[in-house]
Order: structure tokens, then sequence, then C-alpha cells
């Protein structure tokens, strides 16, 4: 999986960003999926926790629902 090509995409590669539209972090979770996914034993928003965080839970998030979570930059995470 190459989720720095997907975070390029969904954020200029920014793990660390908050743009204030709802979406955190690099691969853009919502609250509401962050923490459905597990986000929240790391950190309470996703731009709070490491990269390395983010993809644990984003690796959760693909292994339920593929990558229809991402429509425009999802196919970039198979690239």
């Amino acid at each position: 999986m190459n989720w720095d090509a997907l975070a390029q995409c969904e954020s200029s590669g920014n793990w660390a960003i908050n743009t204030g539209n709802g979406y955190y972090g690099g691969v853009q979770f919502d609250k509401r999926t962050w923490d459905a996914y597990g986000g929240s034993a790391y950190a309470a928003y996703p731009h709070q926790a490491s990269r390395e965080q983010q993809i644990a839970v984003a690796t959760q998030l693909y292994n339920a629902r593929g990558i229809q979570p991402w429509p425009k930059c999802g196919p970039k995470l198979l690239s």
C-alpha cells in the first residue's frame, strides 16, 4: 500500500494537517471514522497522531472498505 502517495493526493503529504474542513491528517480522516477504526487509542484527532499511527488506522479502514473512503485519491494507494 502506497500510503505516502495517497497522503500526497489528499493533503499534499502533510500528516499533521488540520484545515478546518472536518477532515484531518495525511489521509484526511473525519473524526467519526477515526474513532470507529481505533484511532482514539492513539490521539483524539488524526492530525495529532504520528504518520505510522495514522497508517495503522487507515489500514483497518482499507481492510473494511477498500479505497471507497478516498473516492478521488484512492487509486493512488494501489500505485
